[in-house]
C-alpha cells in the first residue's frame, strides 16, 4: 500500500515522502499514530501543493536576502571605542556592536548570530562576514576608532 508519510518514521522514510508499506502496518500502526495517510490522488494533489508552496516561500526568502547582500556589499561601518596605549581597546568590540550599527546606519534588521566575527580588541580595519541565509553571506568593511 503506498502512504504519504506525516511524521519521520524510523526504517521507513521521511517526512513528505511517498513509501509503500505493508497493509497490516499502514492500517494497524501508521494510520492510528497519525503518522502516514493514504496516498490517493487529492491526497498526492494537496501534498504537490505544500511542496510548491514551500518551494516559493524559500525561494522569496533567498532573493531578499540576496538583495541585501547586494545592498550591503562593501560597505563600511565605523565604530568610536576608547583606546590605552599601542591601540588596544578597553574591552572588545564583538558581533552584537557590529550589528547594532549596521541597524541603525543602514536601517535593516540583522541578528547578531549572523555577524561572523572573533571580539575584536584592538584599532584597524578588519573584514567582517555576514551570512544571511544558507548560500547567501557578504562582506562589510568595520573600522575600529579611537573615541577622543
Amino acid at each position: 500500500m503506498k502512504v504519504i508519510l506525516l511524521a519521520d518514521v524510523k526504517g521507513i522514510g521521511k517526512k513528505g515522502e511517498v513509501v509503500n508499506a505493508s497493509d497490516g502496518y499502514a492500517r494497524n500502526f501508521l494510520f492510528p499514530r497519525k503518522l502516514a495517510q493514504e496516498a490517493t490522488e487529492a491526497n498526492l494533489n494537496v501534498l504537490n501543493q505544500k511542496k510548491e508552496a514551500e518551494r516559493r516561500k524559500k525561494l522569496a526568502e533567498t532573493e531578499a536576502a540576496q538583495k541585501l547582500a547586494d545592498e550591503l556589499k562593501g560597505k563600511e561601518v565605523k565604530i568610536m571605542a576608547k583606546s590605552g596605549e599601542n591601540g588596544r581597546l578597553f574591552g572588545s568590540i564583538t558581533s552584537k556592536d557590529i550589528a547594532d550599527v549596521i541597524n541603525a546606519k543602514y536601517k535593516v534588521n540583522i541578528d547578531k548570530k549572523k555577524v561572523i566575527v572573533d571580539a575584536i580588541r584592538t584599532l584597524g580595519t578588519y573584514e567582517v562576514e555576514v551570512k544571511l541565509y544558507p548560500e547567501v553571506s557578504t562582506k562589510l568593511k568595520v573600522v575600529i576608532a579611537e573615541q577622543k
